[in-house]
């Protein structure tokens, strides 16, 4: 029986998956799990069917140690079956992709370029290529990639108010955590037919954090644009801020654009207005009152986002919260959604303390639903590597 990897790397983590083909719908995983805190002090964990979590302490690892360190963890599981494709996470596609691609060497130096807007991503992803590619040289890589859900937004949410020139030469809104949204749009054509129909919100809400306004299963706005530091404040990263305040950070504190650079993704966010955790549950707990500050300006601002999809949809009759902090932390859907009856959204208080997945008793449907970006790699790898016929 021949196997599918799946890889999603990240500036800290490697999350992975080892599946197989069936005769169901979706591919069999097999194992799954992560690698986290990538660096000095790296943390394997495994999961092995429906089996415990097993911990593997790494100690110093890159990108090319720790995806030896996961295969030969599933080496057990393996035992010389071929793998016949590796999928992988890519952020940052460009303007033209829409779908999954084969890896070649041309798809490859393409996404090389586009490693200026997702720094903190893309040149992550394509270390994990070559690792992959060293590890299985005769298996296909597959990319999947977080801006081709977005590629067809209508002109005006696709473009800044810039001299055309620059839209021309690739400047405009890319949007991100597709490969997030394209789990939850085919969860609900699956679960919830009528409202995958109709007018949907998707609010991505992890230590990285986004929303899209999707209609008819198709994204039609995302709050992040050129880059993934626009829209919503994030764990570490700004979001949405005024350029001028960029200029002035330039002309008047002398800083260079790689301290910039440094200050919006790194040291803003939730952990810059805290000066206490990028984390969400860290600030939950906490009695200090930045926490408070932080978690009050992150709900204020996803409530203007879902506000602003709303107008983008011409109305709204769902809204689905997902990522770590959309699946579990029932106080911010609760600060959030408070006060938002006049667009039909209201809280069931006891199945959202649940986390769902059904938590709206107004006349708009709100859900949770966890998401699994590695499930979309691996439905579209198997497609690729010809064991399946359909994504």
């Amino acid at each position: 029986m021949s196997m599918i990897l799946t890889l999603n790397a990240g500036s800290s983590s490697v999350k992975f998956g080892l599946y197989c083909a069936t005769d169901k719908p979706e591919p069999e995983v097999k194992a799954k799990g992560q690698i986290d805190g990538l660096g000095l002090d790296a943390q394997l964990i495994v999961q092995i069917g429906q089996g415990p979590p097993q911990k593997i302490a790494l100690g110093s690892t890159d990108q090319a140690t720790g995806i030896s360190a996961i295969l030969q963890a599933l080496a057990p599981i393996l035992a010389g079956r071929p793998v016949s494709g590796v999928g992988h996470r890519i952020v940052h596609g460009g303007p033209n992709i829409r779908t999954p691609m084969i890896l070649n060497a041309e798809v490859l130096a393409d996404l090389r370029q586009y490693i200026p807007l997702a720094p903190l991503h893309q040149p992550h992803n394509l270390a994990a290529v070559a690792a992959a590619q060293a590890a299985f040289p005769d298996a296909l890589q597959v990319g999947c990639f977080d801006t081709a859900f977005h590629r067809d937004h209508p002109w005006v949410n696709d473009t800044f108010a810039l001299p055309r020139r620059y839209y021309a030469q690739g400047v405009r809104r890319y949007g991100f955590h597709g490969l997030s949204y394209d789990y939850i749009t085919s969860t609900l054509a699956q679960d919830y037919p009528d409202l995958a129909a109709g007018r949907v919100i998707v609010a991505h809400l992890g230590n990285g954090a986004s929303i899209a306004a999707i209609r008819d299963g198709h994204s039609i706005g995302s709050s992040m644009g050129f880059s993934a530091l626009d829209g919503l404040p994030m764990g570490t990263r700004s979001g949405q801020i005024d350029p001028g305040v960029l200029l002035y950070l330039m002309d008047h504190e002398g800083l260079s654009g790689p301290e910039i650079s440094h200050i919006l993704y790194k040291e803003s966010g939730l952990k810059g207005l805290s000066g206490i955790s990028h984390d969400m549950r860290v600030l939950l707990a906490s009695d200090a009152p930045e926490a408070a500050e932080a978690i009050e300006y992150y709900v204020f601002r996803l409530r203007r986002e879902i506000g602003a999809m709303a107008a983008v949809l011409g109305g709204i009759d769902g809204l689905v919260f997902t990522g770590g902090i959309g699946e579990n932390a029932a106080p911010i859907r609760a600060k959030t959604l408070s006060g938002m009856e006049f667009l039909g959204l209201e809280l069931d208080q006891t199945a959202n303390h649940g986390n769902g997945p059904d938590i709206g008793v107004g006349p708009v449907r709100v859900l949770v639903i966890p998401t699994n970006e590695e499930q979309v790699i691996a439905r579209a790898t198997l497609v690729a590597v010809g064991l399946a016929t359909t994504v």
